[in-house]
């Protein structure tokens, strides 16, 4: 976590943390659009792969705003 921590921090010195976060957002929609798709579009009988990239596009959505906020506090 702490390397994660450093990267944001870097990341927030060289004025990229808003590009940073908007990245990880957009491949955090993604995630949710194609977890949607493989559940509603396809006929797969086990749900765990779509449910998986749908609950890794929701952590991708609000990670970055709790990373900021901690580089925050932090610094």
């Amino acid at each position: 976590m702490d390397e994660v921590l450093e990267l944001v921090d870097v990341l927030a010195d060289f004025g990229l943390d808003g590009a940073f976060a908007w990245l990880l957002r957009l491949i955090g929609m993604l995630a949710i659009l194609a977890g949607l798709g493989l559940w509603l579009f396809t006929d797969m009988g086990l749900l765990v792969v779509p449910a998986a990239l749908i609950v890794v596009g929701v952590v991708l959505l609000v990670i970055p705003q709790i990373l900021l906020a901690f580089v925050e506090l932090a610094g």
